[in-house]
């Protein structure tokens, strides 16, 4: 893009909060189950912002990449843990690429037939 510039604008993750601008009985309910899913349960508050950490590298959304490094910097994770978390994504992403593969051989060999 051109001057440096990409569609990823690190301010815009400080205006998550705006989305209820244009339909705020929705933006209310998703940040009342958003809070809900991340309190303490049967995972510890670090515990699931790994996960969130695992998944925002998985779905590649830089925002919630920097909202989670930060996160799981603040309850405690390691550099070393959270780099084994974005390996655990990582594997996961790959292994369902070629799980897909599966699909391909049997539609080839119906092909082939």
């Amino acid at each position: 893009m051109e001057n440096g510039k990409t569609y990823y604008n690190p301010a815009d993750l400080k205006k998550f909060g705006n989305i209820g601008d244009f339909q705020p009985e929705l933006a209310k309910k998703f940040f009342d189950y958003y809070g809900t899913v991340f309190q303490e349960g049967a995972l510890t508050a670090r515990e699931k912002a790994l996960i969130a950490l695992a998944v925002s590298h998985a779905v590649q959304c830089p925002y919630c990449i920097d909202a989670y490094t930060v996160e799981t910097m603040e309850k405690g994770a390691s550099e070393a843990q959270m780099m084994e978390a974005v390996h655990v994504a990582a594997a996961i992403r790959g292994g369902a690429s070629l799980v897909h593969g599966v699909q391909m051989m049997n539609r080839a060999g119906e092909l082939s037939m």
